[in-house]
């Protein structure tokens, strides 16, 4: 029964959300579309001609933005789920992690990415202490992931929830980058609890 309600409420929540219905509009297959492109406004990270890997890409919203506003050189995402093609874009199936995709990663980049993106989190299980541990898990991952796969000037974005894990990820952040912020954006709903981590240059 409860289950049944916050479904319910969800389906009204996302019925009345102006950045679902922009989505639609522009095209754009989710709202987190609006996340990253008000990231990109405040800190000019996304340049043309750029090489790019999407962690956790699916459905694809945000490496469909970077396709179409931006003259990208190439777009690796990877995803345990499969992506309908856009420009510009290699989609792997499969996780990150694992070494063999990691090398597959890197055959397709070819040398170090400019730009490492993250808006994964786990399947909700509505308990949000329990959310928020399991999503910083996986912000920890790509943040090692992009420690070993960016360019020294590259930059890395990812969401963040605050939670257990929150002050250890900054942490491990200021450590291994030199430019360390935290915002949360306008499109990510108030009763949210995620915010977005950017690292800017590889110490």
């Amino acid at each position: 029964m409860k289950k049944n309600k916050f479904s319910k409420n969800w389906i009204i929540k996302q019925k009345r959300d102006i950045y679902v219905k922009k989505s639609k509009l522009e095209g754009y297959r989710s709202r987190a579309v609006y996340k990253l492109q008000e990231i990109n406004n405040k800190f000019k990270l996304i340049k043309n001609n750029s090489l790019v890997v999407d962690l956790g890409a699916a459905p694809g919203s945000w490496s469909q933005y970077i396709s179409r506003n931006f003259n990208i050189t190439k777009i690796i995402s990877i995803d345990l789920k499969e992506i309908e093609p856009i420009k510009n874009l290699i989609h792997i199936k499969g996780d990150f992690t694992e070494e063999h995709q990691k090398i597959k990663i890197q055959k397709n980049l070819g040398k170090k990415a400019d730009l490492i993106i993250s808006d994964m989190a786990v399947n909700t299980t509505g308990n949000k202490s329990i959310d928020s541990l399991v999503t910083g898990e996986l912000c920890i991952e790509a943040m090692n992931f992009a420690c070993e796969f960016l360019d020294k000037k590259g930059s890395f974005i990812s969401k963040i929830f605050m939670g257990s894990t929150f002050n250890e990820i900054v942490a491990l952040g200021k450590k291994s980058f030199k430019q360390v912020s935290i915002f949360k954006p306008p499109s990510s709903r108030k009763d949210s609890k995620e915010n977005f981590i950017i690292c800017r240059n590889l110490r």
